[in-house]
């Protein structure tokens, strides 16, 4: 099981919350990957932690005030990329621009889906994995293998139908051992997660539950 924990732009201590992803991926020898603000990725990947970023914008060097450029990201430290968040969407075409300039830089790829019929979308484009994440549960502490396991089950099979090859990642109010367990039951080879770490009084401590099943 994939952990890929995204910061998004909490207040939280970004360096403090990928010390802790490194020591309980050392002591437990889960996969556990920290996405911080591009400001942030080489004071992250300094940790040693595995780091990706949470966008790439499909732009090769030149004229593109205001982009994340793959390379740069790359050369920060990261070694994936987050694509087509909920709360960062892009058209059909700017996904792929994304995988590619992504590709292209050797970085690693999820691309995220609102439901198993973006998914099967997603999964057409050639990423190395996909999450669906309901928007309307985000963030909520309220997993989306409780609120309805089928959209992990049917997002399962959409990805399967395009390409067995791709796995899928579960996302949307992940917090507990429990929560990942679940989403495991269902298909998910990882889960996407934020405000169960990113927020936590103990990051370490969350992270170290959440593995807890693995």
């Amino acid at each position: 099981m994939f952990v890929l924990v995204n910061l998004k732009a909490y207040p939280c201590d970004p360096v403090a919350v990928a010390a802790a992803a490194a020591t309980v991926a050392d002591d437990t020898d889960a996969r556990i990957a920290v996405a911080p603000q591009a400001a942030h990725l080489s004071a992250v990947a300094e940790t040693g932690v595995e780091t990706w970023a949470q966008h790439v914008d499909g732009v090769e060097h030149g004229s593109h005030t205001g982009s994340t450029l793959a390379e740069a990201v790359a050369d920060a430290g990261a070694v994936g990329t987050l694509i087509n968040h909920s709360e960062r969407r892009l058209r059909l075409a700017a996904v792929d621009a994304g995988l590619r300039a992504a590709e292209r830089a050797g970085l690693e790829t999820v691309a995220c889906a609102n439901n198993p019929r973006q998914v099967g979308a997603a999964t057409a484009l050639g990423p190395d994995a996909v999450a669906v994440e309901p928007p309307e549960l985000i963030g909520t502490g309220t997993p989306v293998s409780q609120a309805d396991p089928d959209v992990v089950e049917d997002a399962v099979a959409a990805a399967a139908a395009v390409d067995e090859s791709v796995p899928v990642l579960c996302g949307a109010g992940i917090s507990t051992g429990e929560d990942l367990a679940a989403a495991r039951e269902l298909g998910s080879e990882g889960v996407l997660l934020a405000s169960g770490v990113a927020k936590a009084d103990d990051p370490e401590a969350a992270l170290r539950d959440l593995v807890s099943g693995i």
